[in-house]
């Protein structure tokens, strides 16, 4: 650097701040262009700042104005989107904020290159291109900023997703086996869909399906779990949609082995890019294990008051170890006779539900008994389904075709010193 300054940016470190009297610094300030920006932020963050935070309108330049009048906050998000030369901007702000600032970046280029400029070459924490959505920043930025490394996932696959009915018949069954469909049918990504339920189960039925053995016998010996048998266990619907799931007497009882959930999600994550998940709430510990593994839970709602009441209390409980942010609040059957409005919902909630899919009995019904999916027709039911696929299929920043434009990095941006250089 010219003036010799050594940037070491890092997660936000509130005990060093304690240790030497610091008190003027904020957790976070975020400078955003966008409204939809500012909405992912805030509900993406909501856990890691429980306390809120300074969200200003405008980029990085914005933010280079105000740091040269304010104390730095320990963490930034900075808009570099519409700006022409991003990192000969980022090197301008990196001379006005202190050294261990925890830097996020977010912009309009998807391109590998620019990223790895951004996080490598300028050593900012992290790059996060848009449209945002509150489960990527949760995972990549919210992680960071609590002073943790973001969960790492397999970019290839082994997405779990644990879709629950907050109570009976709120559709959870039929909106887990369309997702599954989108992704597997749709999305042309290998997929499974998993039914929990060993004995009142649907999901296999509404795909027109016999379910088979091989998930009870994975449940009671997890030591023949491997990649081949938990593939041959399940029954195809497509080439690249199969579905695990079985059909028990009434009268029988399974006995569950502990850690086979877990050994069980190992092998499928080795075969498929996504599992869907039914998971009936039941205090099982099958059912507990799952739901503390995915990656991503859903809460599948109806707006009536049960329904309400019993999703304040599941969104009470903590999160599983491998989610960065709380359950996708699906409200399905919006519309429904003697059913509560939207914003009723919400204020009930004390928050915005997630998806609103309308009430469609004729559609949704006809689908179910022809052993079809509801999301092959257009309309309502369909656009909830692709909006809800569009919350849970996190991927991480995929290569692009586009490098950096010509004159974005500059010979400041090009330098061989990290402007933010992180903590090993």
């Amino acid at each position: 650097m010219p003036d010799g300054t050594s940037y070491q940016g890092g997660p936000a470190a509130p005990d060093a701040d304690r240790r030497t009297g610091r008190h003027d610094r904020q957790a976070l300030i975020a400078f955003v262009a966008d409204a939809a920006s500012e909405n992912a932020l805030r509900e993406g963050l909501a856990d890691a700042v429980p306390s809120g935070f300074e969200v200003r309108r405008g980029g990085v330049r914005a933010a280079i104005a105000a740091m040269q009048k304010m104390a730095t906050p320990r963490a930034m998000v900075v808009d570099v989107s519409g700006e022409e030369q991003p990192l000969s901007a980022l090197t301008d702000l990196a001379e006005v904020v202190e050294p261990d600032v925890c830097m996020l970046v977010i912009g309009d280029s998807a391109s590998l290159d620019f990223y790895r400029e951004v996080t490598r070459n300028l050593g900012a924490n992290e790059y996060l291109p848009k449209p945002l959505t509150h489960d990527k920043v949760a995972r990549n930025f919210g992680m960071l900023i609590a002073g943790r490394e973001p969960t790492t996932e397999n970019v290839q696959g082994g997405r779990t997703v644990a879709i629950t009915g907050v109570c009976g018949g709120v559709g959870a069954t039929t909106l887990a086996t369309n997702l599954a469909w989108h992704f597997g049918v749709s999305m042309r990504r290998h997929t499974l869909l998993l039914d929990t339920d060993l004995y009142l189960g649907n999901a296999a039925f509404l795909l027109n399906l016999k379910p088979g053995p091989g998930l009870r016998s994975a449940l009671e010996a997890p030591s023949r779990i491997d990649a081949l048998l938990a593939e041959r266990a399940a029954q195809p619907a497509t080439e690249r949609l199969h579905v695990l799931a079985g059909e028990e007497p009434l009268t029988s009882s399974v006995n569950y082995a502990p850690g086979a959930m877990d050994l069980l999600l190992t092998a499928l994550r080795a075969r498929y890019n996504f599992i869907v998940a039914d998971v009936p709430f039941r205090r099982t510990p099958a059912c507990d294990e799952l739901s503390n593994l995915a990656n991503q839970h859903v809460l599948v709602i109806t707006p009536t008051l049960a329904s309400v009441r019993a999703t304040l209390r599941l969104l009470s409980l903590h999160t599983g170890r491998n989610q960065a942010s709380r359950p996708v609040v699906v409200l399905n059957r919006l519309g429904i006779p003697s059913g509560l409005p939207l914003r009723q919902v919400e204020d009930a909630l004390a928050m915005k539900v997630d998806v609103a899919i309308p009430d469609l009995p004729r559609q949704v019904g006809d689908a179910a008994t022809m052993g079809e999916v509801a999301i092959k027709s257009r309309g309502g039911f369909r656009d909830g389904i692709l909006a809800l696929a569009d919350r849970v299929a996190f991927v991480r920043l995929l290569d692009s075709a586009d490098g950096v434009a010509p004159g974005q990095a500059g010979e400041r941006g090009r330098s061989r010193w990290r402007i933010f250089r992180r903590s090993p």
